[in-house]
């Protein structure tokens, strides 16, 4: 039997990116989403779309069983960030034949918190912007100096770019009143890319795909956003593939990621963040939806035995 493909959050605009890729190839596919409005805007439909609950629901992984089961749903294609964790940890409870294209548990969980992830790969000698917790600030006041300008404040997990605040500076910002859960970082100003990389287990017959994106730039006082301004040539960029694909093999990451990278004034890389899933970005790139659909050809292909591996540089990846 053929892949029978469900994509969950098609009414965002990843699931739409990755619903209409798939119309592109002819792959018949369902969609699924927890909002009310399940049509796709893109003019390919999926074959059916179906409401589902809310990840925050203790019963949507019975439910999206439910679904796989009346279907006959063997590969699931999450879109939407807040479900990685749930589904990773729920992977093993959906049988051998259905794939689910989500990471190790450990490996999504570091991803899914912004604090985490950038513990990890500082731990690992992945170049970071600066950061801290404004708990620590506003206990030791004096580490404030480390981070020496601007800084960006983000949830440390994600919950859209609105919820990202550039600070021009940090005199008086009063740490102490700010939400719990939050991510300080020196803003980095310098050119801006998305790597969007296809991780595989390094003894996997797969080579790791990894294209490099550079966002368009945003004027001095904006975070940005996800816009695209163009796919760099293989020959280009060489460092911020090799970063991207550094950061992917330190946290353990399997199967589509987005690693966001900017340079620092001096034009060194940094790694800002990393989203375990495909996203709108994937049309730039359909060699990501090319493996994903490869792995339904490859019996052998475990996306779960690749584990964590902290001590890789980033000099040995090519």
């Amino acid at each position: 039997m053929g892949p029978r493909i469900l994509v969950t959050g098609i009414a965002g605009a990843a699931g739409q990116a990755v619903g209409a890729q798939l119309a592109a190839r002819g792959v018949p596919h369902f969609g699924s989403d927890a909002r009310g409005d399940t049509r796709q805007a893109s003019g390919a439909p999926a074959k059916a779309t179906v409401r589902l609950l809310p990840t925050t629901d203790p019963d949507m992984i019975l439910d999206l069983r439910r679904l796989v089961d009346r279907e006959s749903i063997n590969v699931i294609i999450p879109t939407l960030s807040v479900e990685l964790p749930v589904l990773a940890a729920a992977r093993a409870g959906f049988g051998q034949d259905v794939r689910i294209i989500v990471g190790d548990p450990a490996a999504v969980a570091l991803a899914n918190d912004h604090l985490f992830t950038v513990w990890a790969l500082q731990a690992a000698g992945i170049a970071v912007p600066r950061f801290g917790v404004p708990g620590d600030l506003a206990a030791a006041p004096a580490s404030l100096a480390a981070l020496n300008g601007p800084v960006v404040v983000k949830p440390r997990v994600f919950k859209g770019a609105r919820a990202v605040h550039l600070l021009a500076g940090t005199s008086s910002v009063k740490w102490h009143l700010m939400p719990a859960g939050q991510l300080v970082q020196e803003f980095i100003p310098g050119a801006d890319f998305v790597v969007l990389v296809f991780g595989t287990p390094a003894r996997n017959a797969m080579a790791p795909v990894a294209v490099v994106l550079e966002k368009t730039k945003t004027p001095f006082g904006r975070v940005g956003g996800d816009a695209v301004s163009r796919r760099v040539p293989a020959g280009e960029a060489g460092d911020v593939r090799k970063l991207g694909l550094a950061a992917v093999r330190t946290l353990g990451l399997t199967g589509p990621v987005q690693v966001q990278i900017r340079r620092r004034a001096d034009g060194t890389p940094v790694v800002l963040g990393v989203c375990a899933t495909l996203g709108e970005n994937s049309k730039w790139a359909p060699e990501l939806l090319d493996a994903v659909l490869a792995t339904f050809l490859l019996p052998s292909f475990n996306p779960a035995s690749f584990r964590r591996c902290p001590a890789v540089p980033a000099a040995a990846l090519g």
